[in-house]
């Protein structure tokens, strides 16, 4: 099977998982589970891409099969978690109320199908190493894959550990977490995602796939601008007092030593 095949076939299997889903919300009257499934989507589709594409360097495959499993279920798992008994996101719930009648099926267009592109377009990386031919050995860009993903998976996992611990105790409502590796990095937890789909994209790297760059920048630009960084800031400067000292002192993405204020 042809690489555009295989993408042609990832991208029909995406597009079928989100019409489901969209289908699920609707007796639900809750368009946030598409957050859940973000990372199970990647899991199930670097999954289809593996069976539908049986040549290849096996080893690199399974890593990058493993990898992107051990991802996946521990961002669904985490946020089903964290959203369980709560009600619809308000981001959801905004877009609910201006649309009133009409947001059951234009719900389908402005959160399921918009996610199921970028799911798509993303995942690239991910299905060329599926579907690749190149490089039947492993190669030093694998190696600093494995080394880049680690990184990532443990500022993002870590990053989310701290914080649900951080915000179960009542005695720091209201209060900044700057410690462990919140001391380094407003968002350990975008930075990780981050720097794992960087991870992803050198194991494509490592096969000629150095066109798929595109995945792991489009990713990056959403989580600074879109969806991650730039929308959390906009509300924390509003709602919490102190985090104008912490953006002052402490590295807004890359991990770095904090800055020492002088009052």
């Amino acid at each position: 099977m042809g690489l555009m095949e295989l993408i042609l076939i990832a991208g029909a299997f995406i597009f079928g998982m989100f019409l489901l889903l969209w289908i699920i919300s609707l007796p639900l009257k809750n368009s946030s589970i598409v957050d859940i499934f973000w990372g199970f989507g990647f899991v199930l589709t670097a999954w289809v891409s593996f069976f539908f594409s049986p040549a290849g360097f096996l080893l690199r495959k399974l890593i990058l099969l493993g990898l992107v499993t051990i991802w996946g279920f521990r961002l669904s798992i985490h946020i089903l978690i964290r959203n369980w008994g709560k009600p619809e996101d308000f981001r959801y719930q905004k877009w609910r109320t201006d649309n009133g009648k009409n947001w059951w099926w234009k719900s389908l267009f402005q959160v399921f199908l918009i996610q199921a592109i970028l799911m798509w377009v993303i995942s690239i990386p991910l299905v060329y190493v599926q579907g690749s031919q190149g490089s039947a050995f492993f190669t030093p860009w694998d190696g600093l894959a494995i080394i880049v993903w680690a990184i990532g998976f443990f500022f993002e996992s870590f990053g989310d550990l701290q914080l649900t611990r951080f915000r179960s105790n009542p005695a720091n409502k209201g209060k900044v977490l700057d410690t462990g590796v919140w001391r380094y990095t407003r968002h350990p937890n975008y930075f990780g995602d981050s720097t794992q789909w960087w991870g992803y994209y050198l194991f494509a790297m490592a096969c000629g796939g150095w066109w798929t760059v595109f995945g792991p920048l489009i990713m990056t630009i959403f989580l600074l601008r879109v969806s991650g960084v730039a929308l959390l800031e906009k509300s924390l400067s509003i709602t919490k007092p102190q985090y104008k000292d912490y953006i002052e002192r402490t590295s807004s993405f890359i991990p770095w030593i904090p800055k020492k204020i002088t009052k």
